[in-house]
């Protein structure tokens, strides 16, 4: 199957799943408090559904936009805008009628479920697959250092030891360490056998995104290559899985940092690769003709890079990767810390969003439906729900109304008050709020649509 429908197939699987449970966060409380659900759908019913059905006071349906799902209860001001119930004297059984924190608890009760669905989902992938990691002497030729930091002191080779005075378990975490966290100091033992700690500007998560390094540290793999992709550049040229890179445009490479770090330099114009097959170096045949020619043992082809400026092609790793197993109750632990550091790490980047650059790089469905990988998988594909319900109930829980944080502000002014805000100025939020979240998805999907056409 084509990898756009595998990704797109478990996109919708996985919202469908995070929808309904973060719905019944709502649903369930507001029945337990005797409130009435009107609504329970997938997805939205804008003039029609695709399909409905009424059970007691409630219709749950599918909808045929899929832009979220909702539950409509009765009494209460949101995205259904329905005046005409609102100006009907209060019912018992409606929310506005309910005790203020009758009312916070439904209205906390998405955020909530998406939390500790995020927790449940990682702790039993952690028990199950348990938890992958790279040590230090797993990587025999350490990391490829991006130019900027070697200003700090760091080298090509360096293996990254500690952070911040404490032992790193898994070396390639130390990009996100970098970016995300306060880190003040990396120890590391260069090739020659010394062992450095260097200080890092207080300021480098930003000096990275700036910067656009978002990997300055990138394992040191030999240029053989695992993958060549069909119909690419490489591939029609007639390069195979186990070729080894030796050198390109006469610059002899050793590593696959320098593999690329040439390709980049080329701009997208012709490359001229040396290569080996099966320890030898092979003819490549183009268009039915041998290309390139032998000079002593080199033997070079001409491959121009396409509009990505990429080849199509990708190295094995000679990296060991080894991983820990947890028992039941080591792996609630476990899977505690995940969903605290994944939302800690979200809401530590989402500061970038308000700058020029970090606008231009929110993504829509299509940058979701890009985490999840290629082929099915179910532990990448649980880790990737576990990572966007994380990410739904922090969005949810913003300040902004028609969202849940919208109506908690209101609820928490209310109580502290004593006064409930004005039922017109509610609506005129309520109107507010959901205008600019059409607003934002509009733009979070055009960026994804200039992305694809474009870049």
């Amino acid at each position: 199957m084509d990898p756009f429908f595998i990704k797109a197939l478990q996109l919708i699987l996985s919202l469908s799943l995070l929808i309904v449970l973060h719905e019944l966060g709502h649903f369930i409380p507001a029945k337990m408090f005797g409130i009435k659900v009107e609504k329970f759908f997938l997805f939205f019913d804008v003039k029609f559904a695709i399909l409905k059905k009424k059970i007691g006071d409630t219709v749950y349906g599918i909808g045929w936009l899929p832009l979220g799902g909702y539950v409509k209860i009765a009494g209460m001001i949101d995205e259904s805008m329905d005046k005409e119930q609102m100006a009907q004297p209060p019912k018992p059984w409606e929310f506005r009628s309910k005790p203020a924190w009758q009312r916070l608890i439904v209205m906390v009760g998405g955020v909530t479920v998406n939390v500790v669905l995020g927790f449940f989902i990682y702790m039993m992938v952690v028990f199950t697959w348990g938890s992958p990691y790279i040590a230090p002497e797993d990587m025999p030729n350490g990391f490829a250092v991006d130019d900027t930091f070697k200003e700090f002191g760091f080298q090509d080779g360096d293996r990254v030891l500690q952070v911040n005075g404490e032992d790193l378990k898994n070396s390639i975490d130390i990009n996100k360490y970098l970016f995300l966290r306060d880190v003040q100091s990396i120890s590391v033992l260069h090739q020659n056998g010394q062992e450095e700690t260097i200080s890092v500007p207080e300021d480098i998560g930003s000096q990275m995104f700036e910067q656009g390094v978002m990997q300055p540290f990138v394992p040191m793999t030999i240029p053989v290559l695992d993958t060549v992709i069909e119909g690419s550049p490489a591939d029609k040229a007639g390069l195979k899985k186990g070729d080894r890179i030796i050198a390109i445009n006469d610059f002899e490479v050793g590593y696959w940092h320098e593999v690329t770090r040439q390709i980049e330099a080329s701009k997208g114009k012709e490359l001229r690769i040396v290569y080996s097959r099966n320890g030898e170096y092979a003819s490549m045949e183009v268009d039915g003709q041998t290309a390139g020619t032998i000079d002593g043992q080199q033997q070079s082809i001409a491959i121009t890079p396409d509009e990505e400026g990429k080849i199509g092609v990708a190295p094995g790793s000679s990296i060991e990767v080894s991983r820990e197993h947890y028992s039941f109750t080591e792996s609630i632990s476990k899977g505690f810390d995940l969903a605290y550091w994944t939302l800690h790490d979200y809401v530590a980047q989402f500061k970038y969003v308000f700058t020029k650059k970090g606008a231009t790089q929110v993504g829509g469905f299509g940058a979701i439906g890009g985490l999840f990988p290629d082929a099915w998988n179910w532990q990448a594909f649980w880790m990737t729900t576990a990572f966007i319900s994380i990410i739904l109930a922090f969005m949810n829980i913003l300040p902004i109304p028609a969202l849940d944080g919208g109506h908690v502000v209101f609820l928490m002014y209310e109580m502290i008050t004593g006064r409930k805000p004005n039922e017109k100025f509610m609506e005129y939020a309520q109107l507010v709020g959901f205008v600019i979240l059409i607003a934002l998805v509009l733009f979070a999907n055009g960026n994804d649509i200039y992305r694809w056409l474009f870049e």
